[in-house]
């Protein structure tokens, strides 16, 4: 306690120290700044969503670079969208799965496929449905490119979630329980802050995958409804009907530009202040550096204000339900009923059966058996395209990441650029592709292949990245100690390190190119056309001719593609990262 004299001298002093505190410094000028250009964007670009949808028609899209900025601002603002919608998905689905044995049984599962189901896939369904909520409103088509985009971004972000909280150390677990910490405070304390590292790098990997699928996503063309939202996605998609290689430079270069200032200005002091969160009981001696993060932390009056907010966000966090805390103990003890287990299992398997007689019967009205056999024997070369791409791109992005991993400093140069590579729709390099191809004569089976893990190899290297930076340092320093290296090194630490990040990797990595195959198996380039034969170039086809049934038929059989190979290699590898190769 500290007395102080009656005085007004001192009185006078305590004021003034007290207003030096509060007064703005250099620092929340500066931060200040970027607050109100960050909120003055988003008000500038909502403005117009809400517009009437004849708009679209009347104002086409124009290829003047004056008008790209205007264009990135909407598709950048439609990417955050997604990625907002993505984490209350993931918080919310992921983590009932997790929690949930019974649940994740379902939910599990049904992630596995419609990740892989492609963009237009979904595009061919929900379009009619938004358009119809908001009836001659462009709100409708802005939901239902935000609704393609969300699809894209959400299932990477959710599977690593889901893996996090499914390998959480014992000890901590256990330290929670013995501290009677509710179900709701154990997520706010333990959970979310632990998955916190890799679901960050996870997100940024979902915006730049969300970019890979721009042009789809706002240059929406299913049968006779022909959408062309202001965007990078649709200026790209004019650029390349009319063979405009400017434009096409003018947009990827408009994409670097955003990459770089939404990495600097929000992922980057997020990685920062995440930093804390990594699991180790001695600091690492490299640590994230962000320039955007230093200015918040030097900030004097930004600090003041959010003071009452930060106290709300802690009151929050440690509220306790003990009613939720007693319906999960309840739904934990009924798992290890056997009749409740059957029981569910005869619903879940009742629920599958009539989904499958639902869809054959729709699909039996106007198909035949042949086209199920076309359709099926497109899932195979697909699928072989996938495994063979998956293989090489494992060799080559698990040593590579988990040098870069190891490296914090090296880590935030190479960050941008990963993710500016991951962003890269394949769209951009069809001219070049077509060209090539039509000059040399060469397979389209063959050469079109590559395109398909052009945006999903990232997947791989994001989460080894990811998992290497996550590697505790007083385990580093044992191996040093002990002078463990060589083929040793490997088998031993790195690659049981990170092999629970690299299965969500790989998994996601998997079904992101069944989803990117409906994009890279047909390429155009103005009135040129190649195709390559399968099940992507299949669903591009009969999406584009309005067949919603070959759309359906398709889906269902990458569906079962997507399963199979998921419960005979990735979810026994997941089963064993979580029970075995854990950091207890």
């Amino acid at each position: 306690m500290v007395f102080l004299p009656h005085n007004s001298t001192g009185q006078r002093a305590v004021a003034a120290f007290a207003r030096i505190r509060i007064l703005p410094n250099i620092y929340d000028l500066i931060a200040f700044v970027l607050l109100g250009g960050a909120i003055a964007l988003v008000v500038h670009g909502t403005a117009d969503m809400s517009g009437s949808l004849a708009i679209l028609k009347t104002q086409t899209i124009s290829l003047k670079i004056s008008h790209l900025p205007e264009y990135a601002l909407r598709t950048t603002l439609r990417m955050f969208a997604g990625i907002l919608v993505s984490l209350i998905f993931t918080f919310v689905v992921a983590t009932f799965a997790a929690k949930n044995s019974r649940a994740g049984q379902i939910i599990v599962p049904a992630m596995d496929i419609l990740q892989s189901v492609p963009v237009l896939g979904f595009l061919t369904f929900t379009v009619t449905f938004f358009l119809g909520l908001f009836p001659g409103q462009q709100i409708g088509a802005e939901f239902a490119s935000i609704f393609a985009i969300f699809t894209s971004q959400v299932w990477n972000m959710a599977f690593s979630f889901y893996q996090s909280l499914t390998s959480i150390p014992t000890d901590l677990d256990e330290a929670c329980r013995s501290f009677k910490l509710s179900a709701w405070q154990r997520f706010w304390r333990l959970e979310a802050p632990f998955a916190a590292p890799g679901l960050i790098w996870n997100t940024m990997m979902s915006m730049s995958g969300g970019w890979f699928f721009v042009v789809a996503s706002e240059a929406i063309t299913v049968g006779n409804t022909d959408i062309r939202l202001p965007g990078i996605g649709s200026y790209l998609a004019l650029a390349i009907d009319q063979k405009n290689f400017s434009a096409i430079g003018a947009a990827v270069l408009a994409m670097v530009i955003i990459i770089v200032l939404y990495n600097q200005l929000l992922f980057r002091p997020i990685l920062a202040w995440a930093d804390k969160f990594k699991l180790e009981q001695s600091a690492s001696k490299e640590q994230v550096q962000s320039w955007v993060y230093d200015i918040i932390r030097h900030t004097r009056l930004m600090k003041r204000l959010s003071v009452p907010f930060v106290w709300i966000g802690q009151q929050l966090m440690m509220v306790r339900f003990s009613s939720a805390e007693h319906q999960v103990n309840a739904a934990d003890s009924n798992h290890h009923n056997k009749i409740a287990d059957y029981a569910w299992f005869l619903c879940v398997l009742g629920g599958i059966g009539w989904g499958c007689w639902v869809t054959f019967d729709y699909l039996q009205q106007a198909l035949s058996w042949g086209d199920v056999w076309i359709a099926f024997t497109s899932g195979l070369m697909t699928l072989l395209r996938v495994v063979v791409l998956i293989v090489l791109a494992s060799l080559i992005w698990v040593p590579v990441g988990i040098w870069i991993g190891l490296r914090p400093a090296l880590a935030q140069r190479i960050q941008p650029i990963a993710q500016f590579l991951a962003a890269f729709p394949a769209n951009v390099l069809f001219p070049f592709v077509v060209i090539a191809i039509v000059v040399t004569g060469a397979n389209p089976n063959i050469w079109l292949s590559p395109l398909i893990i052009l945006g999903t190899q990232w997947y791989i290297l994001f989460n080894v990245i990811a998992g290497a930076a996550s590697f505790p340092t007083d385990l580093k320093e044992a191996v040093a100690i002990y002078q463990i290296r060589s083929w040793t090194w490997w088998r031993r630490v790195m690659l049981p390190g990170i092999f629970p990040y690299y299965i969500t990797g790989a998994l996601t990595a998997t079904g992101g190119s069944w989803n990117a195959s409906i994009v890279a198996e047909v390429a155009s380039w103005g009135n040129t056309q190649l195709e390559a034969y399968g099940l992507g170039a299949y669903i591009a086809n009969a999406t584009t001719a309005g067949d919603v049934r070959r759309v359906v038929l398709g889906i269902v059989v990458m569906a079962f593609f997507v399963t199979f190979f998921n419960r005979i290699l990735w979810r026994p590898l997941y089963v064993f990262a979580e029970r075995r190769i854990r950091f207890n």
